[in-house]
């Protein structure tokens, strides 16, 4: 019976240090490293390229709906100004003129917002192809066999590739030109 029991000990403790030690061998010359994706796509040169060329893009509309937004509010200090001296029917004009502005300035304002949406992540979307280009190509050079990005708890600096893709990403693109898209 004890011999029973040992055997069956001696066998639990085998079958829980085994697949650690492979693992520690699996892993033995495995190179890792982790990057912040995040990081790259908010300090990159390509990605302020493409912030700058959509801001150039819908300045135009910007201006134009802050335009109307100011002389809706116009109007309608001159309404309120002359409201004790219209009529009704005038009034009641002047009211749903300016609700119909109003109407006008709302959808302009999200058909701005949707257009620009549609625009931001189809620019984020390629800046976003040539970082993960230049992380496997920077991976490859340095003989990375796994690079982790999003989800990590922790990670120590020596594994953290984040700088050195970006300078590499600065270095395609050192003018903030978007060579990358």
């Amino acid at each position: 019976m004890r011999y029973k029991t040992r055997n069956i000990l001696l066998l639990a403790v085998i079958g829980c240090v085994m697949p650690s030690i492979a693992i520690a061998q699996t892993t033995d010359g495995l190179k890792i490293g982790v990057v912040n994706v995040g990081r790259l796509l908010q300090e990159s040169p390509q990605a302020q390229t493409a912030r700058e060329a959509l801001e150039d893009e819908f300045a135009p509309r910007r201006r134009e709906i802050v335009a109307m937004q100011t002389a809706l509010e116009e109007k309608n200090a001159v309404i309120q100004k002359n409201l004790e001296v219209m009529g009704a029917e005038e009034r009641e004009n002047a009211q749903r003129d300016l609700r119909n502005d109003e109407r006008a300035i709302a959808r302009a304002q999200n058909e701005f917002r949707e257009d620009l949406d549609l625009r931001n992540n189809e620019a984020i979307g390629g800046v976003q192809q040539g970082v993960f280009r230049e992380i496997a190509a920077y991976a490859d050079g340095a003989g990375f066999d796994l690079i982790l990005a999003d989800g990590i708890v922790y990670a120590s600096n020596r594994i953290d590739i984040t700088q050195a893709v970006l300078d590499r990403l600065k270095a395609t693109n050192p003018d903030g030109g978007n060579a990358s898209q």
